[in-house]
């Protein structure tokens, strides 16, 4: 069932399971809340997990100017607050890893836990992924609807999991959940918000026990910035995956919620 944050932007977000650890899943560029399904559907036996849309993404409401990474941040915390979740794990991918740095900055008092895959602290390495990534990731997300799928393909899967999953089965499974491109004005606003991201003069002020998942073979976001992460945040534990791209929690799905279970687990 879907629901919406009363005050504006009017963020949709969704709740599944019953009883458990709370845990907030907040998603990265351009994808709709749902590409957490293989999480979603992992972690809500014995967790409530919760998942939105981004401001201007899916059913949520768009906005007519610029807005800050912090801002989306205090988006996620709306959601939280219409959930009736004082306290919560926390859960971010990509530009989500940011989103979820910024909320753990926000009100450090309500994590219990974070966990930040695929994503990085900002400044200006931050936002220059590998040529072949910036390719692939504008043409999914400026390009024609048409390629969007192919182009994803490339940017968030090694080639030996494309390989081995088969290609067509692979093209099927995203079609329905990130197939459909993000407003461009959206994209945009969302690319302008990364690139003026940079937590990295404040992580020391990150106190959640923290999870940082690093993919090895993440054309978009360069691996050495999980490395950054957990230098800067004290209490952080280092998950590296080989042969893995930016989709890892699609790619290895039973790894990361294994991981991530256990990081939840154990700071409940």
């Amino acid at each position: 069932m879907m629901h919406f944050t009363e005050s504006s932007p009017r963020i949709a977000w969704q709740v599944k399971g019953a009883s458990g650890p709370r845990v907030l899943l907040v998603m990265g560029f351009g994808m709709r809340g749902d590409a957490w399904n293989p999480q979603i559907d992992g972690l809500s036996p014995g967790c409530q997990v919760a998942w939105f849309d981004n401001r201007g993404i899916g059913q949520s409401e768009r906005t007519t100017r610029a807005f800050s990474v912090r801002d989306l941040a205090g988006d996620a915390l709306r959601v939280a607050d219409a959930l009736g979740w004082s306290h919560f794990h926390l859960v971010g991918v990509s530009l989500g890893g940011m989103i979820a740095q910024e909320v753990t900055l926000l009100a450090p008092e309500r994590v219990k836990s974070l966990t930040l895959v695929a994503t990085h602290a900002g400044g200006p390495l931050g936002v220059a992924p590998k040529m072949n990534g910036l390719v692939h990731w504008a043409r999914a997300a400026f390009g024609p609807q048409s390629e969007r799928v192919s182009e994803q393909l490339k940017l968030l899967y090694t080639s030996s999991f494309v390989n081995r999953l088969g290609r067509e089965e692979l093209r099927n499974r995203m079609q329905d959940i990130t197939g459909v491109k993000p407003p461009r004005e959206t994209a945009l606003r969302q690319l302008w918000a990364v690139i003026r991201h940079d937590t990295r003069g404040r992580l020391k002020h990150i106190t959640a026990p923290t999870l940082i998942v690093k993919p090895k073979s993440d054309i978009l976001v360069r691996p050495f910035h999980s490395d950054v992460l957990a230098r800067g945040i004290a209490n952080s534990t280092l998950l590296e995956i080989e042969d893995t791209g930016h989709g890892v929690t699609f790619q290895n799905v039973d790894q990361v919620n294994a991981a991530i279970r256990s990081h939840v687990t154990a700071h409940e």
